[in-house]
């Protein structure tokens, strides 16, 4: 019998999805197949301390802000846990691993950062490389990359921090090119965090004002009345496609509360959509993966225009949110590929890449 692959499963983080990652983790590691791995745990604070250790998740769970921990979190086990320290002091290294998975959203884990880090290391790990995580991560990037590849994306404009000393200024530019309602967004960023809609100039610059917390871009976007669908990407160079889903928010839109706290949001899996739609969301999907050269998998959003039934592409996610009930397992699980095999197939992806050359060592 061959011995177990040793995974490291990342998680935390120091971005706003934080809570999320703590949750996706432990769905991660309570459905990987111990006859098959051997769990190395590596949690990394707030504060950007890393640590290591079977009791690493329950230690980032405690201290975790609770009023962000969605409603479906578990507490996970207790253990005994030490310090890596911070990437960079004395003494901070890896343990010895095959491959790493790392469950990380958002700036410094979703953004290419950490992937460079694995880089350098020679170490294969699961998900998009250095490029593609930071394109998907940054939504202005992003949006020229789909742009420049012919796909079809919502009028949009970018909005720098230092440019809101003249928030008036902005907001007669803005309102020049797009209509209200109108969607304000951190550019590195998801869940929805720093996300607000805007249906006059005080809530734009309300908006305006919030997304600079999380981010110095900001993407402003035009809102037309849509339902949200959903698709799920696995692969490198073959690329498979599920089918698709749709999001039916708790609230007048998808926001961080109705993701994660509300409850109420619903998830419909496969999407009631024509072969035709089902067909087109597909395609698209694959070649806004290709756009930003991605690998292992994704989740990519659309807005489909209710009264004109026009299809746009809203974003990929590289690394979207991972519980057996998050949208990206749900879609799989309808298509066939259940969570334990679909954590299989990304090891086998992020083994496949490193082997064959992918990524900066190309």
């Amino acid at each position: 019998m061959s011995r177990p692959i040793t995974i490291a499963v990342i998680f935390g983080g120091q971005s706003g999805e934080h809570e999320v990652s703590l949750v996706s983790a432990h769905a991660v590691m309570s459905n990987l197949d111990p006859a098959r791995y051997q769990i190395e745990p590596i949690g990394i604070g707030k504060d950007g301390r890393w640590w290591h250790g079977p009791g690493a998740l329950a230690a980032l769970m405690e201290s975790a802000d609770p009023d962000r921990l969605p409603t479906s979190a578990t507490m996970a086990t207790p253990g005994p846990v030490r310090e890596l320290g911070r990437v960079g002091t004395p003494g901070w290294m890896l343990p010895p691993v095959d491959v790493i998975f790392p469950v990380l959203h958002g700036p410094y884990g979703e953004d290419g950062a950490i992937q460079g880090l694995f880089e350098l290391a020679g170490i294969p790990y699961v998900g998009c490389g250095v490029a593609a995580s930071a394109v998907g991560m940054d939504k202005g990037l992003m949006k020229a990359a789909f742009a420049a590849a012919g796909l079809p994306v919502l009028p949009w404009l970018l909005v720098r921090r230092h440019e809101l000393a003249a928030v008036e200024t902005v907001c007669e530019w803005i309102e020049a090119t797009l209509h209200f309602p109108i969607f304000v967004k951190p550019a590195n960023l998801g869940s929805s965090v720093g996300v607000s809609k805007a249906r006059d100039r005080a809530e734009l610059i309300a908006g305006l004002r919030e997304a600079a917390r999380y981010d110095r871009r900001i993407i402003v976007e035009q809102g037309i009345p849509a339902r949200e669908i959903e698709i799920s990407v696995l692969g490198n160079d073959q690329i498979a496609v599920s089918l698709p889903g749709e999001i039916i928010p708790a609230g007048e839109w998808y926001d961080y509360h109705a993701k994660y706290i509300d409850g109420g949001s619903q998830a419909v899996v496969p999407a009631a959509l024509s072969s035709e739609q089902v067909a087109q969301v597909q395609a698209l999907a694959a070649q806004a993966f290709q756009a930003i050269d991605g690998a292992g998998l994704a989740r990519v959003d659309f807005l489909l225009d209710r009264d004109q039934g026009t299809l746009w592409l809203n974003e990929v996610n590289t690394m979207p949110g991972f519980t057996p009930i998050s949208m990206y397992a749900k879609m799989w699980a309808a298509s066939g590929l259940a969570y334990p095999q679909l954590l299989d197939r990304l090891v086998e992806l992020a083994l496949e890449r490193a082997t064959h050359g992918w990524g900066n060592k190309g």
